[in-house]
């Protein structure tokens, strides 16, 4: 599970920490005890989930540089690792695997995730902001699946 969403934060960076804060205060999880238990906090779902929110917003617009951009492509590694870290010490495991598992995940889903919606464009025909919204709804499906279920 941490690979994945490692991978579904290589699609959308902050939505893995944000479907993990969610997740804690949903009751799904539960990450007292460990390093990660500031995400239980109001403060960081609220500031996560505008993040997360204006990301997918700002991913429509023409000006955006690609995601495998080299910034944009460590910030998702980090973010994907830090996210699967916390995920793993959710469910007792190891914080350095989940970690490199994570930033593994998001490394495919940066390449995996552009290269996916370049050819979604081209074999469909829609505008790029259609194939994006597909996307979004994908990512956000599958990270609050993934952290439903760990």
């Amino acid at each position: 599970m941490t690979f994945l969403l490692g991978v579904v934060t290589g699609l959308r960076s902050m939505l893995g920490l944000a479907a993990l804060a969610w997740a804690v205060r949903l009751g799904w999880i539960s990450l007292e005890g460990t390093p990660f238990r500031v995400l239980g906090g109001t403060v960081p779902l609220v500031v996560l989930t505008l993040a997360a929110v204006a990301e997918i917003v700002n991913d429509k617009l023409a000006w955006t540089p690609a995601r495998t951009r080299l910034p944009s492509v460590v910030v998702r590694v980090v973010l994907g690792g830090a996210a699967a870290a916390a995920l793993a010490a959710a469910g007792g495991g190891s914080l350095a695997a989940g970690a490199l598992a994570g930033a593994l995940g998001a490394l495919a889903g940066t390449f995996g995730g552009y290269e996916a919606r370049k050819r979604a464009v081209s074999a469909s025909g829609l505008p790029d902001a259609a194939v994006a919204i597909v996307e979004d709804a994908v990512a956000i499906l599958a990270a609050f699946l993934i952290v439903s279920h760990s």
